[in-house]
């Protein structure tokens, strides 16, 4: 009982005890609980009264919560604050933890259970979300292997545990290219180009390193703006060369993983009697099959690859004006088409990032938040906290506390890069009130003060809508909690969220520049707005041709031996402009081998149609703040969890079926007939 972690945590909130948890404290922790979990499971399928909902589902949702509360602090940690002795504790875990589930998965008694609660449950007076409990439950062992025989049971079970190995290893290699590279900018001659904030921040990068000079790393706030404002062509070239290469450096290439997880995975669909891996995740999805997804991706492609041409057009233009080398490599993409937005908006990030401090943003989305949903953000100093750059909220809602939010939002050796919301618990009512306590990591550069570009502001409030879809969570079973809803509808609360961000309203109160305090021009405000579609078809070429990718691979049936000829035939296939680049080669693609969106990277643009069709209707009231359709928003999208089918809560809030105008005519798209397609860099994830 003296680890920690298997104590009852008597902190506020019961946070995790951070101080006094070590890496070495979570092999035991969750050994035992392990064994916990498989005698509560066992007791659960072995007992000798008769099957109903509350002994064999309701109790399943009870019997995962001590495991559940351990493995989340692990992964947290994991990706917020690791160290080289987490990381290995990590490698030990992962395929011990896969292989507990699998086996619970497996359990042909307790399944046996299950599917006799499904066929007497018509007879049952349940609740929606009591019915929806034990569909989920029954469907999440069926694509599990539940109902498998002998050797394909056994089969499986191995695939799983080795998946989870190849996987931790994959993002464990990522995180360490991305941790140890630093391009270090020694002279004024480096720094040619660089704005005053992006001077200072890569001074403080440089010095939290132990490094002289200025220090660009790998941190996307840090090498986007990098490469949109040096004007050193070579040292733009090696940080794109560095940045690209992650996952496929020579201590540590991810390609032979990337083999092994794709062979497992189509084993695993194969077992199930699935033709591939893309039809298997698909089949719990809103899409349904990857023929739905084609319809939603080509027609997009096509049309962004027209308005692709447009802009280099535009940028040739810059090249020739400017005497600059005839060629547009990957690299320069960023740099020329920051001269023409100063061009044709008079925009640049020095003029704009001032008005917008991440302190004024967040405080801007507390403010959208206590509008829209009635919430209050306090600042609790005094909350355990695994590093200094947390910070921490009581989250509040006419006056009743709901949830703890924290946020860690800078860039540092140990944390993995981009954005992502998680939780340390998840909302829930059954056995006790459970408060959620949701966390936002995000890789801003640190600076005095800390300035955003509009991408960095659009990403804070994309995953502070994730976390209202944790915090505002109101259901009974953690199972059905916050964001555990179908992939492609995850994503419609955090895009939803982005279009709050530039509301006059909001602009009004916080857009403030960071050292006059002055609101910012109506002028400025105007050219940003006219400007918001700016490079549309470079950010929807780079999305769409990942998601194409990333179907193309998992439809594969027996895997790929080549990962790199196989990325290089397909960006041929569908003529990726080598200008572009891809935004995520598959040696560093974490969303697909160690995120959890494989087959599903698509899902971005599927929520884009669903959340321009419901912010439609904000528009169509005339007030973006409507107190009427923003309770109904709570209700049957923010706070519905996965209690509910994501068909029948999107249609109880919009009164209509999803169509594809509505995002048409937002994103500016003209092309006749287009199937719904993405413009905006601030829906594709980091």
């Amino acid at each position: 009982m003296s680890n920690p972690l298997l104590q009852d945590w008597h902190t506020p909130h019961q946070l995790p005890p951070f101080d006094l948890i070590r890496a070495e404290h979570f092999a035991p922790a969750l050994e035992q609980l392990m064994a916990e979990h498989r005698q509560a499971v066992s007791t659960i399928a072995a007992q000798p009264s008769a099957v109903s909902f509350a002994n064999t589902a309701e109790a399943l949702d009870a019997a995962a919560l001590p495991l559940k509360r351990v493995t989340l602090a692990l992964h947290n940690l994991c990706n917020s604050h690791t160290t080289p002795a987490l990381r290995a504790a990590e490698r030990h875990l992962a395929p011990r933890l896969a292989s507990h589930y699998s086996a619970i998965f497996l359990d042909a008694r307790l399944f046996a259970r299950l599917d006799e609660a499904m066929r007497a449950a018509p007879g049952w007076e349940l609740s929606e979300e009591q019915r929806r409990l034990l569909q989920r439950w029954h469907l999440d062992f069926t694509l599990a292997g539940a109902k498998l025989e002998g050797e394909a049971r056994r089969e499986f079970a191995d695939c799983v545990a080795e998946l989870a190995s190849l996987s931790t290893a994959f993002g464990q290699n990522v995180l360490a290219d991305e941790t140890e590279y630093a391009l270090q900018l020694q002279n004024e001659a480096d720094l040619a180009g660089l704005p005053g904030w992006l001077r200072d921040a890569s001074a403080l990068a440089a010095r939290e390193r132990g490094l002289d000079g200025h220090a660009i790393t790998l941190a996307r706030s840090s090498a986007v703006a990098f490469l949109t404002h040096s004007s050193r062509a070579d040292l733009r070239e090696t940080l794109w060369r560095a940045w690209t290469s992650r996952g496929a450096t020579p201590a540590r290439d991810n390609r032979p993983l990337i083999s092994g997880i794709l062979q497992l995975r189509q084993r695993q669909a194969r077992l199930l009697g699935y033709a591939n891996y893309a039809d298997y995740a698909l089949s719990d999805r809103m899409a349904g099959a990857p023929q739905a997804v084609y319809r939603l991706l080509e027609p997009t492609w096509e049309a962004a690859l027209g308005q692709f041409a447009r802009e280099k057009a535009l940028l040739q233009e810059t090249v020739r004006r400017e005497g600059l080398p005839g060629d547009i490599a990957p690299w320069d993409w960023r740099y020329l088409a920051e001269k023409v937005r100063l061009e044709r908006y008079a925009l640049d990030d020095a003029e704009i990032k001032p008005y917008f401090s991440l302190e004024n943003m967040i405080a801007a989305m507390f403010d959208a938040a206590g509008r829209l949903f009635g919430l209050s953000f306090a600042e609790r100093g005094d909350l355990p906290r695994y590093h200094p750059d947390v910070r921490s909220w009581e989250v509040l809602r006419d006056g009743s506390l709901i949830g703890v939010f924290l946020s860690d939002n800078f860039s540092r050796p140990g944390k993995k890069g981009g954005a992502w919301m998680s939780v340390y618990r998840a909302q829930g009512r059954h056995g006790g009130v459970s408060l959620p306590i949701v966390i936002n990591n995000t890789n801003f550069s640190k600076g005095e003060p800390t300035l955003l570009s509009l991408d960095d502001v659009r990403t804070l409030f994309h995953e502070f809508g994730h976390a209202l879809h944790g915090l505002l969570s109101d259901v009974d079973y953690q199972r059905l909690s916050g964001t555990q809803v179908l992939r492609d509808f995850v994503e419609l609360p955090s895009q939803l969220m982005e279009n709050w961000a530039l509301a006059p309203d909001i602009l009004d109160k916080h857009a403030r520049h960071a050292e006059t305090g002055q609101t910012m021009p109506p002028e400025l405000r105007a050219r940003i707005l006219a400007a918001q579609n700016f490079q549309q078809g470079y950010a929807t070429v780079r999305y769409t041709i990942s998601a194409l990718l990333d179907l193309a691979l998992h439809q594969e049936a027996d895997g790929i031996d080549d990962p790199a000829a196989f990325e290089t035939e397909l960006c041929q296939h569908y003529g990726l402009p080598a200008e572009a680049g891809l935004a995520h080669s598959l040696p560093h693609f974490n969303h697909l081998f160690n995120g959890g969106y494989a087959a599903g990277y698509y899902v971005y643009l599927w929520a884009e149609v669903l959340e321009a069709e419901a912010f439609a209707r904000f528009e169509e009231s005339g007030d973006l703040f409507d107190a009427g359709l923003a309770d109904a928003l709570r209700r049957h999208i923010y706070s519905a969890g996965n209690a509910r089918d994501p068909r029948q809560a999107f249609q109880a809030f919009c009164g209509r079926e999803p169509s594809a105008q509505a995002m048409l005519k937002k994103e500016g798209w003209q092309a006749s007939g287009l199937t719904p397609g993405t413009s905006r860099q601030s829906s594709i994830p980091h």
